[in-house]
């Protein structure tokens, strides 16, 4: 079996590891941009979809993992990527105090099976910050490139008074327990004797 992650995030790749099972990464090109009125949720559903048949195309028909992440707050309605140090700043003082949903959304397609997508929703409470707070948070742990600006698994705890989930592993960037159930359904054993972490 050749499984392949269509991302190139080091995070979800860590993320896939925990399931001991052997796999590549490829790098899917998708247009991430929201489409008129579309949902956070549907948002990280479509380009799920979308990574997993870009990287499946250019396969020899073996399985493939797309995924992706969205978030919907009061004041934002599709909280992305900051992107930048100055936009991540101001990301986190606009979601000071706010509660902030995310959907974390995993696609497995394979030759000759109806394609498989699950959605984890978490909701996160930011803790009222202050400015100095987010300089400080910054300073140590930049995270521009992670939506919401903030890494949970990491230093980003701190910013947050609660966190609601079945899956922990979702807000981090793959709901592994859908997911294992997912690809158990494509023959995939998890965990397995063979297995080699």
């Amino acid at each position: 079996m050749r499984l392949i992650l269509a991302s190139a995030s080091p995070y979800k790749a860590a993320l896939l590891a925990r399931l001991c099972v052997p796999f590549e990464t490829m790098d899917a090109d998708v247009d991430e941009t929201p489409q008129p009125g579309e949902s956070a949720q549907a948002l990280a559903r479509r380009l799920s979809e979308a990574k997993a048949r870009a990287a499946f195309a250019g396969t020899e028909g073996e399985i493939v993992i797309g995924a992706d992440q969205a978030a919907a707050s009061l004041p934002i309605p599709i909280v992305g990527k900051p992107g930048t140090p100055q936009a991540n700043r101001e990301q986190l003082l606009t979601l000071s105090g706010q509660r902030v949903v995310f959907y974390t959304a995993a696609t497995v397609v394979a030759a000759h099976r109806e394609a498989v997508t699950v959605v984890d929703r978490t909701e996160v409470r930011f803790r009222k910050l202050t400015a100095s707070e987010v300089e400080a948070y910054l300073a140590i742990e930049p995270a521009h490139d992670c939506a919401g600006g903030c890494k949970v698994e990491g230093l980003g705890i701190t910013l947050l008074e609660r966190v609601e989930s079945t899956d922990p592993t979702a807000l981090i960037g793959l709901p592994l327990i859908q997911l294992r159930n997912a690809l158990a359904g494509y023959g995939v054993s998890l965990p397995s004797s063979s297995s080699n972490c």
